[in-house]
């Protein structure tokens, strides 16, 4: 990991908070309305002894994991299947290029009347949203598989199955990594804004209807500061995992640049 860039980054999320506070502080005035980043990180911090907002916490993560791994189970399997068997690709890809702009959000309130179970509903949502990344970075990677490669295999009498597994599984393999880390992202926006939308018994997003009702805007920054920190640390995680589990994908890709 590139320790100057986290300084940069560091420094610029500082200078960012200080100019909020000066903001607030002395052109607004009005720490109301518009919280000071020290009262929203102070409030954050009290959040974590706060047994109501960790059971929401508990809720969110719970459907954003669970969303993500079925999207997984969903998309890599026929993403893997649309860039081997191209007939299965030109097939079906007019259906996915139609489905796939539709914004995920807008589907929300359709999954309230077609799905009454609350968990269910959400987690079918995330899984929507989320599997489109993770599909079509498979699908891209199947393409990006070195012909020639899949030829000398084949010159050996290796079968189709074969040659799926042992070169073109493991070359997709970082573009779906790359689909995952970006899905995880769309998981956690999705598995909020049901939460925002569709209410429920707990949940990030309920917590913050709460707090709104309440008129307190700090508690809804302080909700809403957590839900960003889940994310970068969740994109970090699979990031360090990515670049680990595939240096070698990196440098291939740094000498063909060269």
């Amino acid at each position: 990991m590139n320790v100057a860039r986290l300084l940069r980054g560091a420094v610029g999320a500082a200078g960012f908070l200080i100019a909020g506070e000066l903001v607030v502080r002395f052109v607004l005035s009005d720490d109301v309305a518009f919280p000071a980043p020290s009262k929203i990180l102070y409030e954050a911090a009290l959040l974590l002894a706060d047994p109501v907002f960790l059971e929401g916490v508990a809720t969110t993560l719970t459907n954003w994991v669970l969303g993500l791994l079925a999207a997984i189970v969903v998309a890599v399997p026929l993403g893997v299947l649309l860039g081997a068997v191209a007939p299965v690709e030109r097939a079906l890809r007019p259906l996915l290029e139609f489905m796939r702009p539709i914004p995920s959000v807008a589907i929300i309130p359709l999954a309230i009347l077609l799905i009454p179970v609350d968990g269910l509903m959400k987690i079918s949502v995330i899984v929507y949203a989320s599997m489109w990344p993770i599909l079509i970075n498979t699908l891209y990677g199947m393409h990006d598989v070195d012909p020639l490669a899949k030829e000398s295999l084949r010159s050996f009498g290796f079968g189709r199955l074969a040659v799926l597994a042992r070169v073109s599984l493991p070359s997709a393999a970082p573009f779906v990594a790359t689909g995952i880390r970006i899905a995880a992202g769309i998981a956690l926006v999705l598995a909020v804004s049901a939460e925002l939308l569709a209410g429920g018994a707990a949940g990030i997003g309920v917590y913050t209807i709460q707090a709104g009702s309440g008129n307190r805007m700090d508690l809804i920054m302080a909700a809403t500061f957590w839900a960003g920190a889940f994310g970068v640390f969740a994109n970090f995680v699979l990031l360090v995992g990515e670049r680990r589990l595939f240096h070698w994908h990196r440098v291939r890709a740094g000498a063909a640049d060269s």
